[in-house]
């Protein structure tokens, strides 16, 4: 088994390190990481798509067309086709076919508008968040983080429920239909209901857990004391359905992430130097 850690999208949101905790100028550098996971037997997976080539081609339909001043303001999105999932998967020297599950830590815009690059995968999420995204939307959060045309022509669905052996502690969702038995789901509801990590027992026995956005920032992580950039917080608590079950979820994860820092290494969807320095074989 073999990870690539990519970045699929780029958000340059005004406030610069006040975001991203580092940046110099008015311009802060956000990430959508996902994973490439090669294995043998079921052919590539891909952990979220982050935007893809539609959103690329169309960004006036997808996904802006419903993101409301606040988002685009705070975001401040930059669709690259080279940054596109498909294409860094080309440029590996894969096709589209070979990836044959994408496993979803949720169905935000930034995090599953590449699903229709890849008509041939099994889409893996967990059913709670699939009703969420699919169903009536009410008020102004809700209307705008999920763009049921990212992901309307997806054909093939694979709906997950928490059950059986836990992970460290966390609910977990095992033996998921066609991945190998390393790769489950971890629900970590509170920034959204249906929300889930996904952990990657990788060869040597360590675990790679990807938290999407149960937390923003790598201070959140690996401290005993909390760190987190005031843009972040606030763009948390924006996004969040249940304060209370995302803050105690990210707790959980807090102190895993000490207790077992010689176990499991964690990341999340959008901070920029977990993503350098996974990318560079050097995680936090």
């Amino acid at each position: 088994m073999r990870i690539h850690h990519l970045n699929c999208g780029t958000d340059c949101p005004l406030g610069g390190a006040l975001f991203d905790g580092r940046s110099h100028g008015p311009l802060g550098h956000l990430v959508c990481h996902c994973l490439l996971i090669e294995t043998e037997a079921s052919g590539l997976v891909l952990v979220d798509t982050g935007y893809g080539l539609r959103d690329v081609a169309h960004p006036h339909r997808r996904p802006h067309p419903r993101i409301t001043l606040p988002w685009r303001a705070m975001l401040n999105i930059r669709l690259r086709e080279s940054e596109t999932a498909i294409r860094q998967i080309e440029a590996l020297g894969h096709r589209a076919g070979d990836v044959r599950h994408i496993v979803l830590t949720h169905l935000d815009f930034d995090h599953a508008g590449g699903l229709e690059d890849f008509p041939n995968a099994t889409v893996h999420v967990m059913r709670r968040e699939y009703d969420d995204a699919a169903g009536p939307h009410a008020g102004i959060v809700a209307r705008n983080r999920w763009r049921p045309r990212q992901w309307d022509q997806v054909a093939r669905w694979q709906f997950h429920s928490a059950g059986g052996e836990g992970w460290f502690g966390f609910d977990a969702v095992r033996d998921l239909p066609g991945l190998p038995p390393e790769i489950l789901l971890v629900p970590l509801p509170g920034h959204t209901w249906g929300h889930a990590g996904v952990a990657i027992r990788q060869p040597g026995g360590r675990w790679l857990l990807h938290a999407g956005d149960a937390y923003f920032y790598r201070g959140e992580m690996r401290e005993a004391r909390r760190r987190c950039t005031p843009g972040l917080r606030a763009y948390q608590r924006l996004m969040e359905v249940d304060a209370r079950a995302r803050l105690a979820n990210q707790a959980r994860l807090r102190d895993l992430s000490i207790a077992r820092r010689d176990t499991v290494t964690l990341v999340c969807a959008h901070d920029p130097v977990e993503w350098e320095r996974c990318r560079d074989g050097y995680p936090l």
